[in-house]
């Protein structure tokens, strides 16, 4: 099938020939296309202008170079284009949470790590990974556009946590998912062993200072979480925290899963949502991507002799880790326990329970009112009226 009149596609004038497109002249089709430089942020419209196999198409210009492939989907016609745009978005936010749900836990009790499958894909193949790779971004063109509408609605927050061990993909899933969205409503924070000044204040100070303002999405790279896992698994760590002596009881760790929920229920109750992440490694795929840091010299950087040590905590760091998700998983601060032996899989889940998120706060642009759209109309006549230079 030929196209005319739009950008090329890897150098072709050819669409991909699984693309079953039949239109008569008028038609139209929502299309996505993916660049070298990335994901359109925006849906398009195809025109079908002259009958199949032969389309001409009308899109909005990329400048983000060469486009390599395209999807073509829902066939519009005149009755249909002003709900498509719609339906198109109800498709991927229903797909999110098919992604999303399985790995959801609201109500910790009974949870136990070992049901979930670190490579598990959800019966997805490897030839699935085109497909997967395709919700992937699509669900990072839908956070693109959630978050422009939290960025101007400026009433909701959005605070997301990973926790994991390492070498399970924190980075490069931060990396991948929100590699649409605008980094002026974004915050990255990486929180690592404490320093002078976060010992001598409490243990949820130093993340505080990082809850994301309205209209943000701040992202924990760790966090306070750390206090229940890393802190359980090594004494030593709770001993530097200059706790008085009373403080210190046989229920601190109970205490501190109640401290938690509280501050996360204080933090809902004022806009922001918390969503939490626990990226799921196995300890055979921990050992691989470990080896291949070593073996790796343009990885090398990348590890640690504490790695090492670390790993022979393993088992308790798995009971610290379901203990701590059994005591702090709330319907309105949820974990996800995402299998992380698949890196494309773990992207998939964690962009889609984001998406699923985002908008079920039913965001929207403001709506103007009449003194406003006043002003604006002015303003515009006044452009109108300028003399060319």
């Amino acid at each position: 099938m030929r196209i005319e009149g739009g950008p090329k596609i890897r150098g072709k004038d050819e669409l991909d020939p699984s693309s079953d497109i039949h239109g008569a002249p008028g038609s139209q089709y929502y299309f996505q296309a993916r660049t070298r430089a990335g994901i359109a942020l925006n849906t398009g419209i195809v025109d079908i202008l002259v009958e199949a196999p032969t389309i001409a198409w009308r899109a909005k210009p990329f400048d983000t170079g060469e486009i390599l492939s395209i999807h073509l989907g829902i066939r519009l016609n005149s009755s249909a284009r002003r709900r498509g745009d719609r339906d198109v978005k109800k498709d991927l936010i229903k797909r999110a949470r098919g992604f999303a749900k399985p790995f959801r836990v609201a109500d910790g009790r009974g949870f136990r790590l070992k049901d979930v499958d670190p490579a598990s894909t959800l019966k997805l193949g490897t030839a699935d990974k085109p497909r997967a790779k395709e919700a992937l971004a699509n669900g990072v063109a839908a956070l693109a556009e959630l978050q422009d509408k939290l960025y101007a609605q400026d009433r909701w927050a959005l605070l997301v946590i990973f926790q994991a061990l390492d070498a399970a993909g924190k980075d490069g899933t931060i990396k991948h998912v929100m590699s649409g969205i605008n980094p002026q409503g974004c915050e990255v924070t990486s929180f690592k062993a404490p320093s002078a000044e976060d010992l001598d204040h409490d243990y949820l100070w130093r993340c505080i200072k990082h809850v994301p303002e309205r209209g943000r999405i701040g992202i924990f790279n760790r966090s306070y979480y750390e206090e229940t896992t890393a802190v359980r698994v090594h004494p030593e760590f709770l001993s530097a925290q200059k706790l008085p002596p009373g403080a210190i009881t046989k229920d601190i760790w109970e205490d501190r899963f109640q401290d938690i929920r509280s501050f996360e229920r204080y933090l809902t109750r004022n806009g922001v949502i918390v969503r939490k992440f626990f990226l799921h490694v196995s300890k055979g795929e921990q050992k691989r991507r470990f080896l291949e840091r070593l073996e790796n010299p343009e990885k090398n950087w990348k590890f640690s002799g504490n790695d090492i040590r670390e790993r022979g905590f393993w088992n308790d760091y798995q009971k610290a880790y379901e203990d701590t998700i059994r005591n702090t998983a709330t319907e309105d601060s949820p974990w996800y326990v995402v299998p992380a032996d698949n890196k494309w899989f773990t992207r998939v889940v964690v962009a889609a329970a984001i998406v699923e998120t985002l908008d079920s706060l039913d965001l929207e642009y403001p709506k103007l009112d009449k003194a406003r759209l006043k002003d604006l109309a002015a303003a515009k006549q006044l452009l109108l009226g300028e003399k060319k230079k």
